[in-house]
């Protein structure tokens, strides 16, 4: 999924001119990095915000076309009205080819319906982790990564050194020696109840 933001650079700057730019529909950012001056911008509003609530927005290599010419960008950090739920500032940063990028991935799990120790144990997923930091070149990042958990017994663990990622992708925790849990599958007070209660049924 290729996410394309069109952009122009901004001159005026401060926070009066923010204010202004934000009543005019339009939204103010920078662009960072890759070895070039920072250089301010502004965005569309609406067509900022269509694309924003898509999950690779958050976790993907965008194209930025800014006056035209386009670079591959990270999105960095965002300011959020409190009240309002519009975006008051965006950070991109430019990323190369051939360095490392450092970047949060969504988790998605699948199989849980088949899990033991969902279908046979009446328990629940717990996600521990909901994304990891993973390290690896712009080519390379993936929009998510997949954590099967259809071999899971009540009270076991998936840890990320057990994850299959893509080629050339690392976790960073995992790098540093950290090998942390990412979802589990708990017991229900509900499905311990129903267990007690079935086993005291006296037979028809």
């Amino acid at each position: 999924m290729s996410i394309e933001i069109n952009a122009v650079k901004r001159d005026v700057k401060g926070t009066g001119a923010s204010r202004r730019l934000r009543r005019a529909g339009t939204v103010p950012g920078v662009v960072y990095g890759g070895g070039k001056e920072a250089v301010t911008l502004e965005i569309n509003a609406k067509e900022l915000f269509l694309e924003f609530r898509h999950e690779a927005f958050h976790a993907s290599v965008l194209n930025l076309n800014l006056d035209g010419k386009k670079e591959s960008v990270l999105l960095r950090d965002f300011q959020m009205h409190p009240v309002r739920n519009t975006i008051q500032h965006i950070d991109f940063q430019r990323v190369s080819a051939t360095e490392k990028i450092h970047v949060k991935v969504p988790f998605h799990f699948i199989n849980a319906e088949v899990a033991p120790g969902v279908k046979l144990g009446g328990g629940i997923v717990a996600h521990i982790l909901t994304e990891a930091d993973v390290s690896c070149l712009a080519k390379d990042l993936p929009e998510f990564i997949e954590v099967d958990v259809a071999k899971l017994e009540i009270g076991h663990s998936v840890h990320l050194s057990e994850i299959k990622l893509p080629k050339g992708v690392e976790f960073v925790q995992l790098a540093h020696g950290d090998d942390s849990a990412v979802a589990s599958i708990a017991k229900t007070r509900g499905g311990v109840s129903a267990a007690a209660d079935a086993s005291e049924t006296p037979e028809a």
